[in-house]
């Protein structure tokens, strides 16, 4: 992609929702497999050197209720969400820190979530967790590549999605409980884009869309400032 007001000209985009992405990420980092993503990487950076981003999409929600969900099964699906939510994205983003370090601007972008902040949707404990994981993540990663001085060249962003019309709830009772006609309150992916597309633009590196700034916001308000003093460069 190629954009002036984007601190990026190509991406690699990991999926997870559906179709090739999904597919993809879970042939890579499935059970474990993440021996593979250092040949993928070598790979794409061999046929496309012009990389100078990574779209942390990927992801997998299951709902895994303790009580209900057999134990085996439950660490079975737990163990492939934990490698998708956090070791793919970890894997990918360190085999890739190297080859970014030589652009003049490059971006790493994760997709964490609303529920990374506040776990309301009990039904998906590892799922919250992981993207809580994420969320702290993506914060110590943009404050160690400023201790390193190059916070100009590569911006770390988060994007952190509310509840959006997609495929995600495919594993629930009821998979269109996050559609439009059954939740208003839903943020469609056009709604989204919109919102998401325009702060990228602006260089925010912190994007809560919809409902989800709210929650965003209050955690910021409570411990933004702390952490800054806290690992600001003595």
């Amino acid at each position: 992609m190629s954009a002036s007001s984007l601190p990026f000209t190509c991406a690699l985009v990991t999926g997870g929702g559906g179709g090739i992405g999904r597919a993809l990420s879970s042939y890579l980092i499935s059970k474990g497999n993440t021996a593979s993503i250092p040949a993928f990487v070598s790979r794409v950076t061999t046929e496309h050197p012009e990389l100078d981003c990574l779209i942390n999409n990927a992801g997998v929600q299951r709902p895994l209720e303790i009580f209900k969900t057999p134990t085996p099964e439950f660490l079975q699906k737990a163990d492939q969400e934990i490698d998708i939510n956090i070791r793919g994205p970890m894997h990918l983003a360190l085999s890739l820190l190297e080859h970014f370090k030589g652009k003049p601007k490059a971006a790493l972008i994760n997709v964490s979530s609303v529920l990374g902040f506040v776990p309301f949707s009990v039904i998906n404990p590892v799922y919250n967790g992981t993207k809580a994981w994420l969320h702290f993540w993506s914060v110590n990663l943009r404050t160690q590549i400023a201790l390193a001085g190059l916070a100009e060249r590569i911006k770390v962003f988060e994007i952190a999605p509310p509840s959006v019309e997609t495929d995600l709830h495919r594993e629930r009772v009821d998979p269109d409980d996050n559609k439009k006609r059954n939740n208003p309150n839903v943020m469609s992916i056009e709604e989204f884009m919109d919102e998401v597309s325009r702060k990228l633009e602006n260089g925010e590196e912190m994007i809560a869309p919809g409902m989800a700034s709210g929650f965003v916001d209050k955690w910021y308000a409570a411990y933004g400032e702390t952490y800054e003093r806290m690992t600001k460069k003595p």
